[in-house]
C-alpha cells in the first residue's frame, strides 16, 4: 500500500508538471500585453521555484505515504489532487480562454487547501512541513498576483 500510494502521489505532481507546461504561455502577445501588478516577481523566480516546489511535492507525497496511517495518506492525497485539479484549472482558465476571474478562484483555492497538505505533512515529518512552506506562500503569492491580474485587465 505505501509504495502504491508513493506512486499516486509521484504521479500527481507529474501530471501537475506536464499540466502546467501544455497550459502556461507566456511567450505570447497576449500575455505580455497584459497590465501587470507593480510587483510582479521577475519571470527568473517563477524558473527557481516551481522546480523547487515539484520536488518538495514528489518528496512530501513520499515521505507522508510511508510514515502516516492509510486514513491519512489517503485524506494528503485526496486533497493533493484537489489542488492540481485546482492548480490546473487555474492555468487553463488564464493562459487558454483568459478568464482571469475564474483562475484566480481556482489559485485561491489551492492556496486554502495547501494548508491542509501543510499541516497533515507536520504529521510525517516537521522539517518536511517546513520544506513546503515556500510552496504554500508562493501559492498564496500567486493567488494575489492572478486577482491583480484580473483587476487590471
Amino acid at each position: 500500500m505505501k509504495l502504491v500510494a508513493s506512486a499516486i502521489g509521484v504521479a500527481l505532481v507529474l501530471i501537475y508538471v506536464v499540466g502546467s507546461g501544455l497550459w502556461v504561455n507566456t511567450g505570447d502577445g497576449w500575455y505580455r500585453g497584459l497590465n501587470q501588478p507593480s510587483w510582479q516577481p521577475p519571470d527568473f523566480i517563477f524558473g527557481i521555484i516551481w522546480p523547487y516546489n515539484f520536488i518538495v511535492l514528489g518528496f512530501a507525497a513520499v515521505i507522508v505515504s510511508q510514515r502516516l496511517s492509510a486514513a491519512l495518506v489517503a485524506t494528503y492525497l485526496s486533497v493533493f489532487a484537489i489542488t492540481v485539479a485546482c492548480a490546473l484549472t487555474w492555468a487553463y482558465q488564464f493562459y487558454r480562454p483568459h478568464n482571469l476571474e475564474a483562475a484566480s478562484v481556482a489559485l485561491t483555492l489551492v492556496a486554502a487547501l495547501t494548508i491542509f497538505l501543510v499541516v497533515i505533512a507536520a504529521r510525517a515529518s516537521w522539517p518536511l512541513a517546513l520544506a513546503l512552506v515556500p510552496y504554500q506562500l508562493w501559492v498564496i503569492t500567486a493567488s494575489y498576483l492572478s486577482w491583480t491580474y484580473a483587476r487590471l485587465n
